[in-house]
């Protein structure tokens, strides 16, 4: 299956959540915006303090007017840099804050993606989003986002400094900033594409390394080692490629800025020079001005540098966001909501992005409280079919309805508490047996997580644990190993307590016993309940209601288990194999 990625937010859509950001904190932001203030002006102090020295010197004032001014530009320093701190520190607390609201929001928008969406996009690039991209986000609100600040109000404050010594040469320190500003320009217009590239470009990468990992016994299997090799390599090269080209526009545009530095500090110097010899300005006022402009290449510098971590973290952030812009179900929009648990799947078809059709006209109808079995060799559709009737996928052609209403329209919360699909593919969480349990059900009382733990036949390995519900399970705690994880899988269905519950070899990694003792157990536990099991042990079809097999993308025999036998058809010749018989009629098995 092909990947994409999910979308990025455009700029209004990251200026509206920067904006929602900062509304959400507003005291904090205001606080540190008059902290910054008033660092600001109490280090516009010294630039004046000094020039009123020079003057009342040349003007041959005595040494104690200058003890004084020096004690005032000491008070001011002093001040200043309290000042400074506590705006810093505030900062800080405001941007973890802010990230937190963030991780939050984020971590909330991809529990509600539709599986599809995430099988669509692959994992590396919500990955890359939920890692990288928060992080840069993250520091850029701890860190940047603060300086930024403080950087600015210094700045604005400078700059107005010098218009009030003279307006003549706070236009012209103006005017030696114009290359800093077309520089700036030119770097703007091509930096955000140049790092959402570069994102997309990471997100490829670690999606094409997590393909690799997670099948490496496939790969190694098929003989697949130099494709994926090349794939891999032809995905650094282009990560290589755009990480250069935002290099490339950071060093010439901070080339830039360098020189430029120095043309308002000697413009103002030349000119204020000549208005001093004239009798215009008094020394005093020339040196402040130049001071003042000297000092504003210190908060500018760091602008400078902060708006190009902000065209980093921009992108970071529009790709955060654009989780928001992902499709969702049209059950989200319309309310659907199924007044009943009857399946219908109606002439459906489907291929996966274009290709062959993998399922070729179906027609299924599962009745609540119905318990069938779907059987079938390799690659019959089984799967795929199981994935329509949760929801995951939207059939091609036809459609897949539960009570009449189409599965795929139903939103996340609903669609899981009508619909649970468990695979081979199960995850322990960091964290003890308990969490793991109350992830399908937070509110569950104790009786309820070992009553789950029961049902699936995992409750004496868990009573055996040090802590028992407790134990702390992943990485520096107890390694559940395949068999358990599917357990403690199994025992969440249970919890969930689903309306349907869809199993595609869900205990494939059960030896016979326990997965046989775990189904009965579940099929007990789900009594009422709409159970469709994608079998590939067939005691699973000799125990359930009805038996559906699929054959190269078709349904080509539906009945019971006795029925299909007696038919002789494909579902004797899989039964007989299973059990080592001869089929009565010479056929070989399927």
């Amino acid at each position: 299956m092909s990947r994409g990625h999910l979308p990025v937010a455009d700029r209004a859509d990251v200026r509206r959540a920067m904006l929602d950001l900062v509304r959400a904190d507003t005291r904090a932001f205001t606080t540190v915006l008059t902290l910054n203030a008033l660092a600001a002006a109490a280090g516009l102090a010294g630039p004046w303090l000094l020039g009123r020295m020079i003057d009342d010197v040349r003007a041959g004032d005595g040494v104690a007017a200058v003890d004084r001014l020096a004690l005032l530009l000491l008070l001011c320093a002093l001040a200043q840099l309290f000042l400074a701190r506590w705006a810093r520190y505030a900062g800080h607390r405001f941007g973890e804050r802010t990230l937190a609201r963030v991780r939050e929001r984020f971590v909330d928008r991809a529990l509600a993606l539709p599986a599809s969406v995430v099988e669509h996009a692959g994992t590396g690039d919500l990955t890359a989003r939920g890692t990288s991209d928060v992080t840069i986000v993250g520091n850029t609100l701890r860190d940047a986002g603060p300086m930024l600040l403080i950087n600015l109000v210094q700045a604005l404050f400078l700059a107005g400094a010098v218009f009030l010594l003279d307006p003549l040469l706070g236009a012209l320190g103006v005017l030696g900033l114009t290359p800093i500003w077309l520089a700036l320009r030119w770097y703007l217009r091509r930096a955000r594409d140049g790092y959402l590239a570069e994102g997309a470009a990471t997100s490829d990468v670690a999606e094409i390394l997590a393909a690799t990992a997670a099948g490496a016994r496939t790969v190694e299997a098929f003989r697949l080692q130099e494709r994926r090799t090349a794939a891999s390599r032809d995905a650094l090269e282009k990560s290589r490629r755009t990480r250069f080209y935002t290099l490339f526009l950071r060093s010439v545009f901070f080339s830039a800025v360098e020189v430029s530095y120095v043309l308002p500090v000697a413009g103002v110097l030349m000119i204020g020079g000549a208005l001093h010899t004239s009798g215009g300005m008094s020394l005093g006022a020339v040196v402040a001005a130049a001071l003042y402009l000297h000092q504003l290449s210190g908060p500018l510098d760091e602008i400078l540098v902060r708006v190009e971590q902000l065209q980093s973290s921009g992108a970071s952030f529009a790709r955060v966001e654009g989780l928001a812009r992902a499709p969702r179900t049209a059950g989200e929009a319309d309310g659907a909501d199924p007044d009943g648990d009857r399946i219908d799947v109606t002439g459906v078809r489907y291929s996966y992005d274009g290709g062959a059709e993998v399922l070729r006209g179906v027609d299924l109808t599962v009745t609540p409280g119905e318990r069938l079995a779907v059987v079938g060799p390799s690659g019959a559709g089984k799967t795929t079919l199981s994935r329509l009737m949760a929801g995951i996928d939207a059939p091609t052609v036809g459609t897949v309805t539960v009570a009449g209403v189409p599965v795929v329209n139903l939103g996340p919360e609903r669609l899981r508490r009508q619909v649970v699909l468990v695979t081979q593919e199960h995850h322990v969480f960091l964290g003890s047996v308990r969490d793991n349990l109350r992830i399908a059900e937070p509110a569950a009382a104790e009786g309820q997580l070992w009553k789950a733990l029961a049902a699936v036949g995992a409750d004496a390995w868990v009573r055996e644990l040090p802590e028992g519900l407790d134990t702390p399970l992943g990485q520096g705690g107890c390694r559940a190993d395949a068999s358990q994880a599917q357990q403690l899988a199994l025992a969440r269905v249970v919890l969930a307590d689903p309306h349907t519950l869809i199993l595609d070899e869900a205990t494939a990694l059960l030896d016979p016993t326990t997965a046989r003792h775990t189904e009965r157990a579940l099929a007990a536990v789900l009594e009422g309940r709409t159970v469709i099991a994608v079998a590939h042990r067939l005691h699973t079809a000799h125990d359930a209601d009805r038996v559906a097999v699929m054959e190269d993308g078709r349904l080509t025999e539906l009945g019971t288990h006795a029925e299909l036998v007696a038919a002789g058809g494909a579902y004797a010749a899989l039964w007989h194999s299973w059990h080592g018989d001869p089929p009565e009629d010479g056929k070989a098995s399927v």
